[in-house]
Formats: C-alpha cells, sequence, structure tokens
C-alpha cells in the first residue's frame, strides 16, 4: 500500500473504533454483483465499479464473501490458498484497489474468512494425508476406523451423509462438516491457530476492516469424539434443508460448539485490538443453541464483536409474537454482547419469498430490521425487493441443491445475478451468459429502473438507512417496553436521553397502538405514511405501516 492509501484508512478508522456498533453492513456475494471481464462471473473489478451504488444506499461498510483461490465446488467456502485472490475474482491488486475506492467513499470492508476447513486441493491437506508423521500430519482431524471399518463415530455433514470420509493414503478417516473435499483444520493444534491468526494479519495488513468469520462455532471439535444423543422430533428446527437432510436429527454437542472455541477467539480478538478498529462478526450455525452462543462469543469485550445465528433467517413466519419472543430472548441472554441481525444472505431463500411478502411488507420488514437493537446485514438485492429467483434443475451449480433437488432446490435462487438495467437480458450484470441465468421476473426491479423512481423500493431503503442513522436511539441504544399484540410489535430505543417509540403493524388490517405513558411526538420525517395521531396516548397504524414517535423533553 501507498502512503496516499494509508492516509485515507487512518482517517476513515479514526472517528469511532466502535463504528461497528449498529453498523449497517452491505453483504457483496462477489460471484453475482457485477462481471467486468466478459466471462460471466462477478469480479474485484465489478465491484469496484458498483461501489458507488453501495455507497449510495448509506451503509458503514460492506462483506464480500470469499474470493481466494479455490477449486470452487463450494463457490470459494472451499480455500485452497488463504493468501490469494482467485483468478477468476481477479488478483491481489485488484482488491487493493477495492480497499482504496471503498475507503475513498466511506465504506468499511469486511471480507469472509473460513477458518473451520480448507479444500483438499490446500497444500496442507496434501502433505497432511501423505502419512501420519508428516510435518501437517496433526493439521486436519484424522481418526481410525472401527474395528469393522465404519467411521469412528455418528457425527453428520451438513451436505448430507456422514461427515467422515476414508483416505486410502493414511489409512484413515478425516473429517468434513460440510462437503467431503472441505476437510475439518484440527485447531486443537497450536501451530494450526498461529497459521489461521497469520492468515488473518495479512489481511489487515492490506487494509481490510474486518472479518466475517463462516461457521464460527464450527472450529473446534470433541477430542474423544464422543456420538451425538438424538434430538427428539419436536425440537428439530433447521433452518436449511429440513425436509430432506437428518443433520438435524442430532443433537450437535460432540462435534462443534466446543468450550477450546473460548480460548481461540480471545487470542483472535487480541491480533484484531492492535489494529485502528478492526471488528468480527461470526456466523453462529446452530438450531437449537444459537443465541445462546451468540451471547457467549460475544460476551466480556475480549472475543469476537459481534455474532448473528438463525433465528430471523429461518422459515418461521415473523408474527409479532415470534418477533418479541426472540427479541425477549436476546435480551435475556446477550448480557454486554452484540448481535448482528440479517433477513436474507447468500445461504437461504430470499426471505420476501421465504416469508411470502407483498411490497408494502417488505418494506415494512426492512424498517422493522433497522430498528432492531444490534448491527444489520443487509444482502444485495435485498433493496431492490428482489424475490427468490427459480432455477432450472439444468442450471443448477450448487452441489447441495444438485443432492437434493427436487425436494430442496438448494441456494441458486438467492445467489443469481444483479439486475442494474432493464433494457437488457443480463441486466446490465455481463455481456455473456451469466454462471446463473438473470431471472427475467428481476428485470422490472433493476437499478436503474428504480433510480428514477422515488416511490421504489431503492429509495425507500436509503430513506430508511438514513433514518436510522440520523437516531443515535437506533443504532446504539437499548431496547424496552417490548409489546406484542393485535398484529402489532413495538419497543422503546433509548439512548443518552433521548427515547424513539418504534411500532409496526405486521397485518394487512388497520390497527390501533397504544403509546407508553409520557408525551410523544410523532417523527413525520420517517419514511412511512403520516398517521392521525390527535387523541395524544392512541394512534391508529394503516396496514403494513410503521410508526416512530420521539418522547417530548420534561
Amino acid at each position: 500500500m501507498n502512503l496516499m492509501q494509508d492516509l485515507k484508512r487512518d482517517d476513515i478508522l479514526a472517528a469511532d473504533r466502535d463504528w461497528w456498533r449498529g453498523a449497517v453492513i452491505y453483504q457483496i456475494y462477489p460471484r453475482s454483483f457485477q462481471d467486468s471481464n466478459h466471462d460471466g462471473v462477478g469480479d474485484l473489478a465489478g465491484i469496484i465499479h458498483r461501489l458507488p451504488h453501495v455507497a449510495e444506499l448509506g451503509v458503514d461498510a460492506i462483506w464480500i464473501s470469499p474470493f481466494f483461490r479455490s477449486p470452487m465446488l463450494d463457490f470459494g467456502y472451499d480455500v485452497s490458498d488463504y493468501r490469494d485472490v482467485d483468478p477468476m475474482f481477479g488478483s491481489l491488486g485488484d482488491f487493493d484497489a477495492l480497499i482504496s475506492r471503498a475507503h475513498e467513499l466511506g465504506l468499511r470492508v469486511l471480507i469472509d474468512l473460513v477458518l473451520s476447513h480448507t479444500s483438499n486441493q490446500h497444500p496442507w491437506f496434501h502433505e497432511s494425508q501423505t502419512s501420519r508423521d508428516n510435518p501437517k500430519a496433526d493439521w486436519y482431524v484424522w481418526a481410525d476406523a472401527k474395528p469393522d471399518g465404519t467411521p469412528p463415530n455418528n457425527w453428520l455433514s451438513i451436505f448430507g451423509g456422514s461427515a467422515w470420509e476414508w483416505s486410502g493414503d493414511r489409512m484413515q478417516y478425516y473429517l468434513h462438516n460440510f462437503l467431503k473435499e472441505q476437510p475439518d483444520l484440527n485447531l486443537h493444534n497450536a501451530e494450526v491457530q498461529d497459521e489461521l491468526l497469520s492468515v488473518a494479519r495479512f489481511w489487515l495488513d492490506r487494509g481490510v476492516d474486518g472479518f466475517r468469520l463462516d461457521t464460527i462455532n464450527f472450529y473446534f471439535h470433541d477430542k474423544e469424539l464422543r456420538d451425538n444423543p438424538a434430538l427428539a422430533p419436536e425440537r428439530r428446527n433447521a433452518t436449511i434443508a429440513p425436509e430432506v437432510n437428518p443433520y438435524n436429527w442430532q443433537e450437535h454437542l460432540y462435534d462443534k460448539n466446543q468450550p477450546e472455541n473460548l480460548d481461540f477467539l480471545r487470542r483472535f480478538r487480541a491480533l484484531l485490538d492492535e489494529y485502528p478498529a478492526a471488528t468480527a462478526v461470526g456466523e453462529v450455525g446452530d438450531a437449537q443453541r444459537g443465541m445462546e452462543i451468540q451471547a457467549e462469543y460475544t460476551s466480556g469485550g475480549d472475543k469476537v464483536h459481534m455474532c448473528y445465528s438463525f433465528e430471523f433467517l429461518s422459515g418461521t413466519a415473523p408474527t409479532p409474537e415470534r418477533v418479541a419472543e426472540v427479541l425477549a430472548t436476546y435480551e435475556d441472554q446477550i448480557g454486554d454482547g452484540w448481535a448482528c441481525w440479517a433477513f436474507s444472505n447468500h445461504d437461504v431463500v430470499r426471505h420476501a419469498s421465504r416469508w411470502n411478502l407483498g411490497e408494502e411488507a417488505r418494506r415494512l420488514y426492512a424498517a422493522l430490521l433497522l430498528s432492531l437493537r444490534g448491527s444489520v446485514c443487509l444482502y444485495q438485492g435485498e433493496e431492490l425487493g428482489l424475490t427468490e429467483a427459480y432455477v432450472s434443475y439444468e442450471d443448477l451449480q450448487d452441489p447441495y441443491g444438485i443432492r437434493f433437488w427436487p425436494k430442496f432446490k438448494g441456494r441458486d435462487g438467492c445467489r443469481t445475478p444483479i439486475p442494474w438495467i432493464s433494457d437488457n437480458q443480463n441486466g446490465g450484470f455481463s455481456d455473456t451468459k451469466p454462471w446463473l441465468p438473470m431471472a427475467v421476473e428481476h428485470l422490472t426491479r433493476a437499478v436503474g429502473n428504480q433510480l428514477s423512481d422515488e416511490d421504489s423500493t431503492l429509495h425507500f431503503y436509503r430513506r430508511m438507512v438514513r433514518f436510522r442513522q440520523a437516531w443515535a436511539p437506533l443504532v446504539k441504544g437499548s431496547l424496552q417496553d417490548l409489546r406484542a399484540e393485535d398484529g402489532v410489535v413495538s419497543f422503546v430505543r433509548a439512548h443518552d436521553g433521548q427515547r424513539l417509540f418504534c411500532a409496526f403493524n405486521l397485518t394487512n388490517m388497520a390497527q390501533p397502538v397504544t403509546l407508553p405513558e409520557g408525551g410523544w411526538r410523532q417523527d413525520k420525517g420517517a419514511p412511512f405514511t403520516a398517521i392521525d395521531d390527535d387523541s395524544g396516548r392512541q394512534v391508529t397504524l394503516p396496514p403494513y405501516q410503521a410508526f416512530f414517535a420521539a418522547a417530548e423533553a420534561a
């Protein structure tokens, strides 16, 4: 990096070491954002070209899904070289240019770091599997077969089948929580921890502002390799593919969520703290204990800054009662920790389709998300109101969907390219056939179309992000007076003497709302229909509308 880039980075980071608390983070799935080199796959140069769109949305940071060298069997989540960019996406020079441009636009940059496993094409694994006594023999999780030749225990892969794969080279099984081509690293080995921390330092030194940590609770396994117990049918509540995958038939006591992880996270946080304002957000993949683990991993100020679990990424309809239940549980458990909320990402059906939301409801749920206590992740295309795309079997890329088609269609439907213009069959994403087809129904929602319409979903998101940032209670405040009744969820956000009442009518009928005690003044700047509040303590909330009111000075 040159001196000018260093200065820009210092300028953007010096303002607020605590910037991540309440930040709005925009997730970019690079394969589907913008193609710049005419191969049908998005790349880093394409991201640079479209960064003004993200900056104009008003968000604080971007999170870029993996772009490291990879065989791409799981589209970058199978890393073969942590310290280089896959040629499909560009070069390290392109990445440096991306950092520089993002910082010029006031955007911080988080990158997706996959530490629980690598590709089986990684040089570490090639060496590890050659023998039981080579220098990297213990860098992955190896175990002997049972006397009858079967796997060491009953652990299952998230992608189906046993989590163990046989290696004829070592005459042992190796652990893979995901694809068999994604062997799990052995973080019980201090050398592995040191090397992974060195990888993180490499990217911090290049200018990244932090990391999204993939599958943060999968880093360690039970050394004794004990069997997981069965999970009672009534407790099976998996987010992804529960109808076809028995993974959620087990209580995952031993293949993840191990106590040794806390000390490693402390080491990771100590590294982050060496930098001006670096941060980390962890993905907690656990259907039963997600919020408990989220609180544990973010408590005390010595582990990761924030985590997200899957309460609002599930198919469970977010009724007022469900929203209140999640928020109440969070408030009860989180302590001094911090959450990062999301409704959509690259692994789940887009929430507009998952929850069957019409246009008004999509905007209302956006307002709800941007009013929650915690940080927020928006997934690319969410600001356009995109629905889940249908991808035919012939066009599928996701190995998860290919395996379980047609009951589970995989994750390709939320990963299709972003439409930038409507007068092009590829939506301005590429001038050649995209790696996944452009959804025809998305073209009418192209960025170009919405920019010219002040009443568009895109402009709504811009207004709502600005509204959030104008109110300190929404960014960093506490959550009080949580209620769910008559189709409305409401709460008060409070910070430094400011109080903001927030109410959301999640129904298609007008609903009365009673304000808390005290004087309240409706915020007319909120991006919603004005509400008659002549009665003082009670207002009528139209269908799928929100209401914001500030406490009057005493």
